[in-house]
């Protein structure tokens, strides 16, 4: 039986845990008990409303290796499929379900939960912002559907999520820029802050390129921006950077998995910046660096 919707609603912004139950009484802890089972991992089904659309080859493959080494700890949240006895979409957790299938394993831990298309999508937000599992364009496009199928307001939305009303404006507002600088938040070579500083400015795109070529945070950014604003076009151009530089950046990209951006000084001095965008690919690095 599907969960009474404004029950639920008033408890999804706390994300898994609070349907599990911070404090059970022993009933709940059996009914939780009945909803825990492991299924074959042929019985799940993608959800095509997952708002996660990317995935990293290098974090599957980190997952996987973890996966073969410990199993799947955190047990991956589904529903039973519709006109398909036995079969389960997954609602949070399609990545572990995807380095569960590299791994070779041949069931996976499931929380079963009986909730509708509205919950379902609602869950599959939460748990991924919490886990920073998506990108600033999946968060964007994930509350679009949510207020164009299921009438929300910003208000009510942000309530539901656990965010402020501001951030869901301004995350949806990501999606009013090019499409090229969509999908460079995307990849994470910008951050959400990177894009809502875009947004004002008189030619994003120029002003997007420069803040991957020369590596600049999010302030420098928003002067620039507002320079062009003032300017009525493009911000003043920087020194392009030689070939050999550019290459390297690209060797070192390749190598590390992260955005990596080289910039030299007059007097020969410089910096390197190095980009990740959620907590996995930091992790990642340090271990490259023999910082476990």
């Amino acid at each position: 039986m599907a969960m009474p919707a404004e029950s639920t609603k008033k408890r999804l912004g706390k994300g898994l845990a609070a349907l599990i139950g911070e404090v059970e009484t022993d009933a709940a802890v059996m009914a939780r008990a009945r909803s825990q089972r492991r299924v074959p991992v042929e019985f799940l089904v993608r959800n095509p409303r997952n708002p996660r659309t990317t995935f990293s080859d290098d974090d599957l493959a980190e997952l996987t290796a973890s996966v073969k080494a410990k199993g799947i700890v955190q047990p991956i949240l589904v529903r039973p499929k519709e006109g398909q006895p036995d079969f389960y979409e997954i609602i949070a957790g399609e990545r572990r379900w995807r380095a569960a299938q590299r791994a070779g394993l041949h069931e996976v831990p499931v929380f079963i939960q009986d909730v509708s298309d509205r919950e379902a999508l609602e869950l599959a937000i939460i748990e991924n912002v919490q886990r920073s599992d998506l990108n600033p364009v999946e968060e964007a496009r994930g509350y679009v559907r949510l207020m164009e199928e299921f009438s929300y307001i910003q208000a009510d939305l942000a309530g539901v999520i656990g965010k402020s009303r501001s951030h869901v404006a301004n995350t949806m507002r990501l999606l009013k820029l090019p499409q090229t600088i969509q999908d460079q938040l995307a990849l994470g070579a910008l951050s959400a802050g990177h894009g809502r500083a875009l947004i004002n400015a008189a030619d994003p795109e120029s002003l997007a390129k420069q803040i991957i070529d020369d590596g600049l945070s999010v302030r420098e950014a928003e002067a620039l921006a507002q320079d062009q604003g003032k300017r009525g076009g493009a911000a003043p151009k920087k020194a392009e950077k030689d070939a050999d530089t550019k290459a390297l950046e690209r060797r070192l990209s390749d190598r590390l998995g992260l955005v990596i951006a080289i910039n030299h000084k007059a007097n020969g001095s410089g910096e390197i910046r190095v980009k990740y965008r959620n907590v996995d690919q930091l992790e990642a690095f340090c271990k490259q660096l023999g910082l476990d």
